[in-house]
């Protein structure tokens, strides 16, 4: 079965004539406006303002910014003038310069020789699996790494407190600290 998809649903219909009826209705105010001022201000002073009111109602009627209609353009700009404006600073990244110790080379300095510069460096470094097995195996804290246990760690005493859930209902459960 075959089903007819509609073609150009962006396309507001034309009501009035060659004309949509937000064009009509823009059109229409501003020329109501201007019917109005006649009777009100002087006849110079109402040639003007009736100017005004046309341009301003025919490109509110018409005139596109971007494939936006005037008005939310003009709306969008209003928003912001009077909206709160966030302004996030943020760091700069500080760039810290690493100064390796330079290995002085001679000419005649071998490739054999350069390894076992590298073989000195890196025996002085510890040993990743020896790290490993003093976390997982001693009982007193590695130096500068761990802070000793304290008793109070050891044996907590459990907290209750009360809470509300989302629902309001309220219900006491234990509090459990991590530190």
């Amino acid at each position: 079965m075959q089903f007819q998809v509609p073609q150009f649903i962006e396309t507001e219909d034309k009501i009035i004539g060659p004309l949509t009826i937000k064009q009509f209705l823009f059109i229409a105010a501003a020329a109501g406006l201007s019917f109005m001022l006649f009777f009100v201000i002087k006849f110079w002073l109402w040639i003007m303002m009736a100017m005004v009111l046309m341009v301003m109602g025919l490109a509110f009627a018409f005139v596109k910014i971007n494939g936006q209609p005037l008005i939310k353009v003009t709306f969008s700009a209003i928003q912001f003038l009077i909206r709160p404006r966030l302004y996030l600073w943020q760091r700069e990244a500080i760039v810290k310069e690493i100064v390796l110790p330079e290995v002085k080379e001679a000419k005649e300095q071998s490739v054999v020789t350069k390894r076992e510069s590298l073989k000195k460096f890196f025996s002085e470094m510890p040993d990743i699996k020896n790290l490993w097995r003093d976390l997982l195996t001693t009982k007193s804290p590695i130096p500068k790494r761990e802070k000793p246990i304290s008793p109070l760690a050891v044996s907590p005493t459990e907290r209750f407190e009360l809470f509300r859930k989302l629902s309001g209902q309220k219900e006491v459960a234990r509090r459990v600290d991590y530190r």
